[in-house]
């Protein structure tokens, strides 16, 4: 009969609490990174893919809280597990720090989803307007005085850009900034004759989530000289925590970085009038 040894030294076992812990905080993360993909590829509704995201940050938050019960439980009977309930706090904050500066930006900024340089007679959404007609989308129509009046407390330096260059170059310059962010043109009209009015509809992504909002741009001639207005709406939700005025903001200052290079730039010269061939004599 062959003799048994025992042990020298039995490890602890690992704490369940910390195991816990850990594995919600993967689910979390995965969860998150699946509603993203559903918003962005448009697999689902946006309404059931953002239910899937803050049900993940709710795994979060309880990981965090089942993390501190097993920190508890270690600190009283020894078992292992402290790295567990780290690396589950690593996972937690890297997928609660966005959320909770959106949060901040909730609580800090006005609930409008609607900003235009011109709250008078914004930019209108004419071909943009058959998609916002769905369950849940904000109308087409502009949001109102009541928006304006929010917007002039909190973006008063979201103005219509004035150009002194004419209206065919700002419009030029305008949609190829609107090119290079990669925007979805849903419509574009040059200026023509008679009233030369450009208009270009294009749709934009949120950074993270890709939720759409939804962009029209006037251009129209202010004599010599020209004039951009434009409008940034969210399709969806009473709020957007800021992403529009900074998508305005931003436009504004490359259009008008882009026509002070087109007004610097020599003008073309025409070309010269071809001579005349020289008279032939004619021999008496």
């Amino acid at each position: 009969m062959a003799r048994r040894f025992s042990a020298p030294y039995q490890e602890e076992p690992f704490s369940g609490l910390a195991t816990w812990s850990r594995n919600l905080a993967i689910f979390s993360v995965v969860a998150v990174a699946v509603s993203i993909i559903i918003v962005r590829f448009g697999f689902l509704e946006v309404k059931p893919a953002l239910a899937t995201f803050f049900g993940a940050l709710g795994c979060a938050a309880l990981s965090i809280l089942i993390g501190l019960g097993a920190f508890a439980a270690i600190w009283q009977n020894g078992t292992r597990g402290m790295g567990r309930i780290l690396l589950a706090f690593l996972i937690d904050a890297a997928v609660l720090a966005y959320p909770g500066y959106l949060a901040y930006q909730y609580r800090k900024l006005p609930r409008i989803y609607d900003i235009t340089t011109d709250p008078i007679d914004p930019p209108r959404f004419e071909a943009l307007a058959r998609l916002r007609t769905g369950e849940g989308t904000n109308p087409a129509v502009y949001a109102g005085l009541y928006s304006a009046e929010q917007q002039r407390r909190a973006y008063p330096d979201i103005e219509t850009v004035e150009l002194e260059i004419p209206v065919d170059r700002a419009y030029e310059a305008t949609l190829r900034l609107v090119h290079r962010r990669k925007w979805l043109v849903i419509d574009e009209r040059a200026p023509q004759l008679p009233r030369r009015i450009g208009r270009i509809e294009a749709v934009a992504r949120t950074p993270i989530m890709g939720l759409r909002e939804d962009v029209s741009i006037r251009v129209t001639p202010d004599g010599e000289d020209s004039r951009v207005d434009i409008r940034s709406a969210s399709r969806y939700f009473d709020t957007d925590l800021g992403s529009n005025a900074a998508r305005v903001k931003k436009l504004i200052e490359d259009i008008n970085t882009a026509a002070e290079n087109d007004k610097d730039k020599p003008a073309k010269k025409a070309p010269a009038a071809p001579k005349a061939p020289p008279a032939k004599t004619v021999k008496k």
